[in-house]
């Protein structure tokens, strides 16, 4: 993969010494979409935000969909495995510590994330993700570890896109792997609640990336 295979906006760190955010938008958004999120929840830290490259009826997507809360698998894990490629290349191109990589999406754009996490364990640190589910529908993924990996998910008990059920097959998933994870239910639907930012903010800051 080359640099430029993805649009996307790069922001060095602000502050020394900090860990880079790898963004992931949700469907319809793009590469600046996050970027207030990032700033949030990490402040100082890098900021490396792509456009996911799928076109669902003139909405970036990450991954193409068969339809609503049905993911095309297949399409998934090739797209997930170019996206890693991308992030390793990001890496070189712009100096950045390979073990300091964390990933923070919402929607389509978490769902990938943990996607990276099951599909290329050792390629990120950590994830903060948002309105997240179980991305390989039907499938266990493979016993891979993440012991070394932190994961914070924060979930609407109310999302009818990203079931409440979806959210906790992943946090199952990714227990099992051995991620330290930090599970956080707020009563709404698809959305990131203020309350579950703060949250991760302060998980953000404990996990010492």
């Amino acid at each position: 993969m080359a640099l430029g295979d993805y649009e996307h906006v790069w922001e060095p760190a602000t502050e020394a010494d900090a860990p880079t955010l790898l963004l992931l938008h949700g469907t319809g958004a793009d590469e600046h979409d996050l970027l207030p999120l990032g700033r949030a929840l990490a402040p100082g830290a890098a900021l490396l935000s792509p456009r996911g490259t799928v076109d669902e009826n003139g909405m970036n997507r990450w991954f193409r969909r068969l339809r609503e809360g049905v993911f095309d698998v297949e399409d998934l894990v090739e797209r997930t495995g170019e996206l890693a490629a991308w992030t390793g290349e990001a890496v070189r191109a712009y100096g950045l510590d390979p073990e300091r990589i964390v990933v923070s999406g919402f929607s389509n754009g978490a769902n990938t994330g943990a996607a990276l996490l099951l599909l290329h364990p050792g390629l990120l640190a950590g994830a903060a993700l948002f309105a997240a589910g179980a991305p390989l529908q039907g499938r266990e993924p493979a016993a891979v570890d993440l012991s070394a990996t932190s994961v914070f998910l924060g979930s609407g008990v109310a999302d009818p896109i990203t079931t409440i059920d979806q959210a906790r097959l992943l946090g199952r998933q990714l227990r099992e792997r051995g991620a330290r994870l930090s599970e956080h239910e707020h009563p709404g639907g698809h959305q990131l609640a203020p309350d579950v930012l703060a949250e991760a903010r302060s998980w953000f800051s404990a996990s010492g990336f």
